[in-house]
């Protein structure tokens, strides 16, 4: 159920019978020569989508604006501060208490997002607000990902390319795939990330000219359908491993005496 597609008394009856949100979030910015800006954020409504689809719970609006400072010399990134972002996220989470839902999935698909979102979720738990949890979803099937793909990256390679091919197709450049591969970093183990036990750089441009990680030529429309349903599996299983939770379990223990 997509929350803003409806009016505010049918939501009233809905929401009533709902504890868990799912509440989708990525950015917009660079993904190499082949892929748009969009992807992150396209991924995690695609996700989100599907799952709440299957599952029935509300799914809010996408945040498509994240933490991506290290993508900025890019043209068309975009990004907020990590502070703005985690206090906008914290607030209209907030927003979803008050409404009635006690717990959250982040559908995340933007790793600058990451440490961000695990915040907002330990502030909402310390203080009894709600049980909010980020869910990465590369994260969630490695394995898949390692037997689908040779050179994986963390950015803007097969993984992302198969899950953009599956929603968006026209928004893929295909003819651009080697070009990705060849101006960029197809193998991390040939960038000097880590020098003397210290992290060198700062932004994906000190490692790959053109911004990708990973190869992505061998992305094939199976392998893409068969990543994006895996990983919207998994998430429906995580929601209604949530769903089955009683709140009081979910909420921080007691001081130990």
């Amino acid at each position: 159920m997509y929350l803003a597609d409806h009016t505010w008394p049918e939501l009233g009856d809905r929401l009533e019978d709902s504890s868990t949100a799912i509440v989708p979030l990525g950015s917009t910015e660079q993904h190499g020569p082949h892929l748009p800006l969009a992807t992150d954020h396209l991924i995690a409504e695609g996700l989100a989508t599907a799952a709440a689809e299957e599952t029935g719970l509300p799914r809010t609006p996408t945040v498509d604006i994240g933490v991506s400072p290290h993508h900025r010399q890019f043209p068309g990134t975009l990004w907020v501060d990590p502070p703005e972002f985690r206090d906008y996220v914290e607030s209209f989470t907030r927003n979803l208490a008050y409404h009635g839902i006690d717990r959250v999935v982040y559908v995340n698909a933007h790793g600058g997002n990451v440490d961000h979102l695990r915040e907002v979720g330990r502030r909402l738990h310390e203080d009894g607000t709600m049980y909010a949890v980020e869910w990465m979803w590369d994260e969630s099937i490695p394995e898949l990902v390692d037997d689908l793909f040779a050179q994986n990256g963390p950015h803007a390679g097969p993984k992302e390319t198969a899950m953009i091919t599956h929603l968006a197709p026209d928004l893929v450049r295909p003819e651009e795939f080697e070009a990705a591969r060849d101006g960029g970093l197809p193998d991390l183990e040939d960038s000097d990330t880590m020098v003397h036990g210290a992290r060198t750089f700062y932004d994906a441009v000190d490692n790959s000219a053109n911004g990708a990680f990973g190869d992505p030529t061998d992305v094939t429309p199976e392998k893409a359908e068969r990543l994006f349903e895996a990983a919207a599996d998994q998430l429906v299983q995580l929601l209604e491993w949530l769903e089955a939770r009683e709140f009081e379990a979910l909420m921080p223990e007691p001081r130990v005496e």
